[in-house]
């Protein structure tokens, strides 16, 4: 089922993307940074996540007021889900959650497409295989890559057969959009399929009588790579720490809504050591 963001984001402070110099900063410049653009973000949470499937609202508690025994979120993608992973961990922790960050740089798609993106599928089919066995996640998040090279039934075929193995692995299985991104010399031979798999993981979704979410991250994100909205890092392509956080923020509190948590407060993680992640310093993030 399709379940987009019908709330808003309002920053204040200025754009999210700087174009700053290479050098890795302290990280005690970074987190206040993370936390106060977080902190002056207003979300209608009721709006937000209207219509989202799954559990649906309230907080998962027993008597005691304590939350039940966490969800395992199983986080899968290529190095623009890598990018969002530390915030998103650290966002999900602290909500009582597990996570385990198992995407992968220069690959992580599950599409068997071409001949480009077969090798790179079947690795990521072996990882996922591993991960099943011993992580056991209750939520397997597959956020659309930019190696999602294929037809759109190549596209169709290999999320029906994720939603099939997350099924038979007792997890529900999210399929989320990626964001705009920069499409440079090596992208555009592949722009079309990228632009295809949207709408394929969406009619995967819409057919799959709940069991698999498609979670439009359109409204968070927009549509333009190169717009503030985006908050891509210098490369165009990834998202520094404000973006990161912009999305943990923003997804956890749909997991939430979705699986019956309560997110935590940004206070409780977005001043964590996840800030000094050593790849937003490679992406010469401030």
């Amino acid at each position: 089922m399709t379940t987009p963001l019908t709330g808003g984001f309002r920053w204040f402070g200025g754009d999210m993307h700087t174009e700053n110099r290479p050098q890795r900063t302290s990280p005690r410049h970074r987190r206040p940074a993370a936390l106060a653009a977080l902190a002056l973000v207003t979300v209608s949470a009721g709006a937000a996540l209207a219509g989202c499937g799954g559990s649906g609202g309230g907080t998962a508690e027993n008597a005691s007021g304590q939350q039940k025994t966490g969800k395992k979120v199983l986080w899968i993608g290529d190095s623009i889900a890598g990018a969002e992973a530390p915030p998103l961990g650290a966002a999900l922790t602290a909500s009582g959650q597990h996570f385990k960050d198992a995407s992968s740089d220069g690959g992580g798609t599950v599409v068997e497409g071409d001949k480009m993106s077969r090798p790179l599928a079947q690795d990521a089919w072996k990882t996922l295989k591993k991960n099943l066995a011993s992580f056991h996640p209750d939520v397997i998040a597959y956020q659309l890559t930019s190696y999602d090279w294929g037809t759109p039934a190549q596209q169709r075929a290999s999320y029906e057969k994720l939603a099939k193995t997350a099924q038979d692995a007792g997890a529900e299985l999210d399929l989320v959009s990626a964001p705009p991104f920069r499409i440079d010399s090596f992208y555009k031979k592949y722009e079309g399929a990228i632009k295809s798999a949207p709408k394929a993981a969406e009619q995967v979704a819409d057919a799959s009588g709940g069991k698999v979410h498609f979670v439009d991250t359109t409204p968070l994100w927009g549509t333009e790579p190169t717009g503030k909205q985006a908050r891509r890092s210098p490369d165009g392509v990834h998202s520094c720490q404000q973006g990161s956080a912009a999305f943990a923020k923003w997804y956890t509190e749909r997991l939430g809504k979705q699986n019956g948590f309560t997110p935590a407060a940004p206070q409780k993680w977005a001043q964590g050591s996840w800030t000094g992640d050593k790849r937003y310093a490679n992406l010469k993030c401030d």
